[in-house]
């Protein structure tokens, strides 16, 4: 792929890479620790190197300043350092209980973290499948008639532009907040949807609100313009308001949706209801040359230390840097069928069973250590 994301091509011969390991806090320990495993097996299979260095991210980095007595900060220079000498970064989650947020370890804890990280790395595009698995179908919110023979779509999310990095301005009783585009801002994640299309079904909705927005009016030209290039790719155009209508009626017509860093804001987050949990939804926010990856769930620290918490979205993660950032694709389907095996076979964490269930959840590290055991090579 161009702008530095790079396709993904089989049978690729034994690489050497180091990994950045911000667990952060709460399950991120957890949920870290079993994708890690999964990861460093698919080296011991496959024949790869994969170096992983650990470095403090948000509550974590703060207290463990604190405690040597050095001004705290959620993204110590340290790990920031670490991350450039690094070919990827594995995220877990930051953030602290709800009633603590006013305290300074966790107050813009996320936003600092995060946004900090997407500034300095320029992580400009955002990946989030979501994927309903047939076996999981009866903790999807939906019915089974609009479900149809399956969910599987990839929301590919502007990151690092739009109304939420433009001019934001109180005058008096008025306030403005600006969306501003560029062509080459529009370009990245275009090209990454028209790509990440051609591996999938070949088909590319843009996601915009063209009949008031100039903004996307310009998305829907850059969108027609790089499509000229990638004629076995269908496109069309669907508004921001009847997307999130489709996407709950008949979420099965979507398979890579384009859209800025608003509208995928909302989308995602409607979508992500989808498969029934958060711990099944892995994301990628990729840059121009190093890429970041973590569970869209959170830190969730009332079930942090209980070994609980689902590792899953945490170890597709993992899949989603072997392929992105590896182009290790044989390797990443590996996972992925791996990840799909344990579900199917019924071992489960609470998140995914009913409460009159839940005596039969299986602990973090137990579903780590199945997916290494269900790991093929090659």
């Amino acid at each position: 792929m161009s702008a530095g994301y790079g396709a993904p091509t089989p049978g690729a011969s034994a690489v050497s890479k180091n990994i950045a390991v911000l667990a952060g806090d709460g399950i991120g320990p957890e949920v870290m620790a079993a994708a890690v495993k999964v990861v460093r097996k698919v080296g011991e299979l496959y024949g790869h190197r994969f170096n992983f260095e650990d470095y403090k991210v948000g509550g974590a980095a703060w207290a463990a300043a604190e405690a040597a007595g050095d001004t705290p900060t959620h993204l110590p220079a340290s790990t920031l350092e670490g991350c450039e000498k690094s070919d990827a970064i594995l995220f877990g989650s930051v953030g602290g209980p709800v009633d603590q947020q006013h305290e300074p370890r966790w107050k813009d804890c996320e936003k600092n973290a995060l946004l900090g990280l997407r500034k300095r790395f320029k992580l400009a595009v955002n990946l989030r499948p979501s994927k309903v698995y047939p076996f999981l179908s009866h903790l999807c919110p939906l019915k089974p008639s609009i479900i149809g023979t399956g969910v599987d779509m990839v929301i590919i999310r502007e990151l690092v532009g739009g109304i939420y990095f433009g001019e934001h301005k109180r005058d008096g009783d008025k306030a403005f907040d600006v969306m501003e585009y560029t062509v080459e801002g529009i370009r990245k994640p275009m090209v990454f949807a028209f790509e990440a299309a051609r591996l999938r079904r070949k088909k590319v909705t843009v996601v915009d609100k063209a009949n008031v927005l100039e903004c996307s009016r310009l998305w829907r030209e850059v969108a027609r313009e790089v499509h000229k290039g990638y004629p076995d790719v269908e496109l069309d155009f669907m508004y921001i308001d009847n997307a999130c209508m489709q996407v709950i009626q008949k979420p099965s017509f979507f398979d890579v949706v384009a859209t800025g860093n608003m509208f995928g804001d909302i989308l995602s987050d409607a979508a992500s209801v989808l498969p029934g949990s958060l711990g099944l939804m892995p994301s990628a926010s990729l840059g121009d040359g190093l890429h970041m990856y973590e569970p869209s769930g959170g830190s969730a620290p009332d079930i942090a230390g209980k070994g609980v918490a689902n590792p899953i979205a945490q170890i597709l993660s993992g899949a989603m840097m072997l392929r992105y950032s590896f182009q290790l694709e044989k390797e990443a389907a590996a996972v992925e069928a791996a990840c799909e095996e344990v579900l199917k076979s019924g071992r489960l964490t609470g998140d995914l069973l009913e409460e009159s269930q839940r005596s039969n959840a299986v602990s973090t590290s137990a579903i780590g250590d199945a997916v290494v055991v269900a790991l093929k090579g090659p």
